[in-house]
Protein backbone atom coordinates (compact mmCIF):
# COMPACT_ATOMS: atom_id res chain seq x y z
CA UNK A 1 0.00 0.00 0.00
CA UNK A 2 2.50 2.63 0.74
CA UNK A 3 4.61 1.54 -2.50
CA UNK A 4 1.13 1.98 -4.56
CA UNK A 5 0.57 6.09 -2.66
CA UNK A 6 4.08 6.29 -3.22
CA UNK A 7 3.83 5.87 -6.91
CA UNK A 8 0.44 7.78 -7.14
CA UNK A 9 2.27 10.70 -5.92
CA UNK A 10 5.29 10.60 -7.78
CA UNK A 11 3.58 10.04 -10.98
CA UNK A 12 0.68 12.60 -10.39
CA UNK A 13 3.76 15.39 -9.66
CA UNK A 14 5.51 13.94 -12.81
CA UNK A 15 2.68 14.50 -15.24
CA UNK A 16 2.23 17.82 -13.85
CA UNK A 17 5.86 18.91 -14.32
CA UNK A 18 5.27 17.91 -17.60
CA UNK A 19 1.95 19.85 -18.58
CA UNK A 20 4.07 22.91 -17.04
CA UNK A 21 6.51 22.45 -19.34
CA UNK A 22 4.26 22.15 -22.32
CA UNK A 23 2.34 25.47 -21.53
CA UNK A 24 -0.91 26.77 -20.79
CA UNK A 25 -1.68 26.39 -24.15
CA UNK A 26 -2.32 22.68 -23.49
CA UNK A 27 -4.50 23.27 -20.53
CA UNK A 28 -6.97 24.99 -23.10
CA UNK A 29 -7.20 25.30 -26.56
CA UNK A 30 -5.43 21.65 -27.96
CA UNK A 31 -4.41 21.53 -31.20
CA UNK A 32 -4.55 17.55 -32.61
CA UNK A 33 -0.93 16.72 -31.31
CA UNK A 34 -1.49 18.13 -28.11
CA UNK A 35 -3.98 16.36 -27.77
CA UNK A 36 -2.50 13.09 -28.23
CA UNK A 37 0.29 13.99 -26.20
CA UNK A 38 -2.31 14.34 -23.29
CA UNK A 39 -3.74 11.14 -23.91
CA UNK A 40 -0.47 8.97 -24.18
CA UNK A 41 0.61 10.97 -20.85
CA UNK A 42 -2.42 9.71 -18.93
CA UNK A 43 -2.57 6.36 -20.23
CA UNK A 44 1.38 6.00 -19.02
CA UNK A 45 0.48 7.26 -16.06
CA UNK A 46 -2.17 5.06 -15.24
CA UNK A 47 -0.13 2.03 -16.04
CA UNK A 48 2.13 2.89 -14.21
CA UNK A 49 -0.15 3.54 -11.20
CA UNK A 50 -2.26 -0.02 -11.56
CA UNK A 51 0.79 -1.80 -12.44
CA UNK A 52 2.98 -2.60 -9.62
CA UNK A 53 4.83 -5.01 -11.30
CA UNK A 54 5.72 -2.17 -13.77
CA UNK A 55 9.04 -0.15 -12.79
CA UNK A 56 8.27 3.41 -12.77
CA UNK A 57 10.89 4.85 -15.30
CA UNK A 58 8.89 2.17 -18.02
CA UNK A 59 6.71 5.01 -17.45
CA UNK A 60 8.28 8.10 -16.58
CA UNK A 61 10.90 8.04 -19.64
CA UNK A 62 8.22 7.99 -22.31
CA UNK A 63 6.12 10.54 -20.47
CA UNK A 64 9.20 13.05 -20.41
CA UNK A 65 10.19 11.99 -23.97
CA UNK A 66 6.49 13.08 -25.18
CA UNK A 67 6.47 16.38 -22.92
CA UNK A 68 9.91 17.24 -24.80
CA UNK A 69 8.82 16.24 -28.44
CA UNK A 70 5.88 18.09 -27.89
CA UNK A 71 8.15 21.31 -26.65
CA UNK A 72 9.97 20.21 -29.52
CA UNK A 73 7.27 20.40 -32.21
CA UNK A 74 5.90 23.71 -30.66
CA UNK A 75 9.54 25.20 -30.78
CA UNK A 76 9.25 24.40 -34.37
CA UNK A 77 5.74 25.71 -34.95
CA UNK A 78 7.09 29.00 -33.87
CA UNK A 79 9.69 29.19 -36.33
CA UNK A 80 8.38 27.38 -39.27
CA UNK A 81 4.74 28.32 -40.58
CA UNK A 82 5.04 25.39 -42.96
CA UNK A 83 5.93 22.88 -40.01
CA UNK A 84 2.67 24.38 -38.04
CA UNK A 85 0.56 23.61 -41.32
CA UNK A 86 1.50 20.33 -41.38
CA UNK A 87 0.99 19.56 -37.62
CA UNK A 88 -2.21 21.83 -36.99
CA UNK A 89 -3.41 22.79 -40.19
CA UNK A 90 -5.30 26.01 -41.72
CA UNK A 91 -7.59 28.20 -40.05
CA UNK A 92 -10.85 27.30 -43.01
CA UNK A 93 -13.32 30.35 -43.97
CA UNK A 94 -16.86 28.74 -43.88
CA UNK A 95 -19.10 32.48 -43.86
CA UNK A 96 -18.22 35.00 -46.39
CA UNK A 97 -19.73 38.50 -46.33
CA UNK A 98 -23.20 36.47 -45.37
CA UNK A 99 -22.66 33.87 -47.65
CA UNK A 100 -22.37 29.98 -46.38
CA UNK A 101 -19.00 28.17 -48.24
CA UNK A 102 -20.92 24.83 -48.39
CA UNK A 103 -17.52 22.69 -49.93
CA UNK A 104 -15.56 24.38 -47.33
CA UNK A 105 -18.12 22.66 -44.77
CA UNK A 106 -17.49 19.36 -46.26
CA UNK A 107 -14.37 19.47 -46.10
CA UNK A 108 -14.37 20.34 -42.82
CA UNK A 109 -17.21 17.72 -42.31
CA UNK A 110 -19.37 19.81 -40.33
CA UNK A 111 -23.01 19.81 -40.58
CA UNK A 112 -25.37 23.19 -41.13
CA UNK A 113 -26.20 22.02 -37.61
CA UNK A 114 -23.02 22.12 -36.37
CA UNK A 115 -22.20 25.78 -37.61
CA UNK A 116 -25.62 27.04 -36.23
CA UNK A 117 -25.09 26.10 -32.96
CA UNK A 118 -21.37 27.43 -33.10
CA UNK A 119 -22.89 31.11 -34.22
CA UNK A 120 -25.60 30.41 -31.78
CA UNK A 121 -22.30 30.55 -29.13
CA UNK A 122 -21.09 34.01 -30.45
CA UNK A 123 -24.56 35.20 -29.99
CA UNK A 124 -25.27 35.02 -33.81
CA UNK A 125 -28.47 33.73 -35.16
CA UNK A 126 -28.12 34.71 -38.54
CA UNK A 127 -25.67 33.72 -41.00
CA UNK A 128 -26.25 37.29 -42.80
CA UNK A 129 -25.60 39.29 -40.32
CA UNK A 130 -21.83 37.66 -40.44
CA UNK A 131 -18.95 39.54 -42.26
CA UNK A 132 -16.19 36.64 -42.11
CA UNK A 133 -16.25 33.32 -40.05
CA UNK A 134 -13.28 31.07 -39.78
CA UNK A 135 -12.80 27.67 -37.93
CA UNK A 136 -9.25 27.51 -36.14
CA UNK A 137 -7.21 24.91 -36.42
CA UNK A 138 -8.07 23.87 -32.63
CA UNK A 139 -11.87 23.65 -34.08
CA UNK A 140 -13.32 27.61 -32.54
CA UNK A 141 -15.28 29.50 -34.49
CA UNK A 142 -14.12 32.61 -34.64
CA UNK A 143 -16.74 35.70 -36.09
CA UNK A 144 -16.28 39.01 -37.75
CA UNK A 145 -20.10 40.86 -37.70
CA UNK A 146 -20.64 42.66 -40.43
CA UNK A 147 -20.67 46.67 -39.41
CA UNK A 148 -23.56 48.21 -39.51
CA UNK A 149 -24.52 44.57 -37.65
CA UNK A 150 -21.68 45.17 -34.08
CA UNK A 151 -23.02 46.69 -31.12
CA UNK A 152 -22.76 50.65 -30.78
CA UNK A 153 -19.53 51.18 -28.77
CA UNK A 154 -18.57 54.52 -26.69
CA UNK A 155 -16.80 55.94 -29.65
CA UNK A 156 -19.62 55.36 -31.85
CA UNK A 157 -21.78 57.57 -29.23
CA UNK A 158 -19.01 60.21 -28.62
CA UNK A 159 -19.55 59.62 -25.26
CA UNK A 160 -16.80 60.03 -23.16
CA UNK A 161 -14.66 57.63 -21.26
CA UNK A 162 -14.49 58.06 -17.32
CA UNK A 163 -11.85 55.07 -17.10
CA UNK A 164 -8.90 53.77 -18.95
CA UNK A 165 -8.54 50.39 -17.07
CA UNK A 166 -11.15 47.28 -17.16
CA UNK A 167 -12.12 46.30 -13.71
CA UNK A 168 -9.98 43.59 -12.65
CA UNK A 169 -9.50 41.78 -9.13
CA UNK A 170 -7.36 43.31 -6.31
CA UNK A 171 -8.10 40.86 -3.73
CA UNK A 172 -9.27 37.20 -4.30
CA UNK A 173 -10.71 35.21 -0.74
CA UNK A 174 -8.09 37.40 1.18
CA UNK A 175 -5.91 37.18 -1.24
CA UNK A 176 -4.22 40.31 -2.62
CA UNK A 177 -2.92 40.52 -6.17
CA UNK A 178 -0.31 43.10 -5.97
CA UNK A 179 0.24 42.98 -9.99
CA UNK A 180 -2.93 44.43 -10.57
CA UNK A 181 -3.19 47.06 -8.14
CA UNK A 182 0.06 48.43 -9.70
CA UNK A 183 -1.75 48.24 -13.29
CA UNK A 184 -4.22 50.40 -11.88
CA UNK A 185 -2.10 53.07 -10.03
CA UNK A 186 -3.13 51.57 -6.83
CA UNK A 187 -0.77 50.07 -3.52
CA UNK A 188 -0.97 49.02 -0.31
CA UNK A 189 -1.55 52.01 1.10
CA UNK A 190 -5.12 52.21 -0.53
CA UNK A 191 -5.98 48.77 -0.05
CA UNK A 192 -5.59 49.32 3.46
CA UNK A 193 -7.65 52.58 3.62
CA UNK A 194 -10.16 50.55 1.68
CA UNK A 195 -10.54 47.82 4.22
CA UNK A 196 -11.15 50.07 7.39
CA UNK A 197 -13.39 51.95 5.35
CA UNK A 198 -15.33 48.76 5.28
CA UNK A 199 -14.51 47.97 8.81
CA UNK A 200 -12.61 44.75 7.48
CA UNK A 201 -9.67 42.82 7.78
CA UNK A 202 -8.42 41.83 4.13
CA UNK A 203 -9.13 38.15 4.98
CA UNK A 204 -12.64 38.93 5.32
CA UNK A 205 -13.03 40.43 1.63
CA UNK A 206 -14.14 37.45 -0.76
CA UNK A 207 -13.93 39.93 -3.78
CA UNK A 208 -12.51 43.48 -4.73
CA UNK A 209 -11.96 44.94 -8.09
CA UNK A 210 -11.56 48.30 -9.58
CA UNK A 211 -10.41 50.60 -11.66
CA UNK A 212 -8.10 53.07 -12.04
CA UNK A 213 -10.62 55.53 -10.34
CA UNK A 214 -11.71 55.62 -7.18
CA UNK A 215 -14.78 53.17 -8.28
CA UNK A 216 -14.58 49.51 -6.78
CA UNK A 217 -16.79 46.69 -6.03
CA UNK A 218 -16.38 44.73 -2.98
CA UNK A 219 -18.23 41.75 -1.52
CA UNK A 220 -17.46 40.10 2.02
CA UNK A 221 -16.91 36.88 3.03
CA UNK A 222 -20.13 35.09 4.67
CA UNK A 223 -19.74 32.80 7.51
CA UNK A 224 -20.18 29.41 7.55
CA UNK A 225 -23.53 27.93 7.90
CA UNK A 226 -24.55 26.39 10.79
CA UNK A 227 -26.11 23.11 11.71
CA UNK A 228 -29.85 24.74 11.87
CA UNK A 229 -29.51 25.76 8.74
CA UNK A 230 -28.53 22.34 6.67
CA UNK A 231 -30.96 20.90 8.72
CA UNK A 232 -33.63 23.27 6.92
CA UNK A 233 -34.06 25.86 9.91
CA UNK A 234 -35.21 29.14 8.45
CA UNK A 235 -32.58 31.88 8.93
CA UNK A 236 -32.43 35.77 7.13
CA UNK A 237 -29.18 36.15 5.62
CA UNK A 238 -27.43 39.41 4.22
CA UNK A 239 -25.05 39.26 1.47
CA UNK A 240 -23.27 42.14 1.34
CA UNK A 241 -22.54 44.23 -1.72
CA UNK A 242 -20.24 47.04 -1.86
CA UNK A 243 -20.28 49.23 -4.76
CA UNK A 244 -18.50 52.95 -4.13
CA UNK A 245 -18.38 55.50 -6.77
CA UNK A 246 -16.44 58.72 -6.12
CA UNK A 247 -18.54 62.01 -5.35
CA UNK A 248 -18.10 63.05 -8.94
CA UNK A 249 -19.48 60.29 -10.32
CA UNK A 250 -23.00 60.89 -8.27
CA UNK A 251 -22.68 60.54 -4.56
CA UNK A 252 -24.45 57.51 -2.90
CA UNK A 253 -27.36 55.69 -3.09
CA UNK A 254 -28.64 52.81 -0.11
CA UNK A 255 -31.08 50.75 -1.29
CA UNK A 256 -31.75 47.42 1.02
CA UNK A 257 -33.83 44.15 -0.79
CA UNK A 258 -35.58 41.45 0.92
CA UNK A 259 -32.89 39.45 2.49
CA UNK A 260 -29.69 40.99 0.53
CA UNK A 261 -28.77 44.27 1.95
CA UNK A 262 -26.70 46.09 -1.39
CA UNK A 263 -25.26 49.27 -0.23
CA UNK A 264 -23.75 52.11 -2.49
CA UNK A 265 -21.41 55.02 -1.64
CA UNK A 266 -18.22 56.42 -1.78
CA UNK A 267 -15.08 56.39 -0.52
CA UNK A 268 -14.37 59.80 1.18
Amino acid sequence: MKLLIFRTILIYLCVLFAMRLMGKRQLGELQPEELVSTILISNLASISIESEEVPVTASLIPLFLIAALELLGSILSFRSQRFFNLMSGRPKTVILNGEIDQNALRTLRLTAADLMEALRGKDVFDPRDVSYAVVETNGSLSVALRPEKEPATLADLGARVQRAQATIPFVLDGQVLAENLTTCGKDAAWLERTAQANSLLLEEILILAGNDTEDYFLLKKEPRQTAGLRQGVRHETYLCLDWHRSPAAGGSLLQQLPGTAIRRGYLR
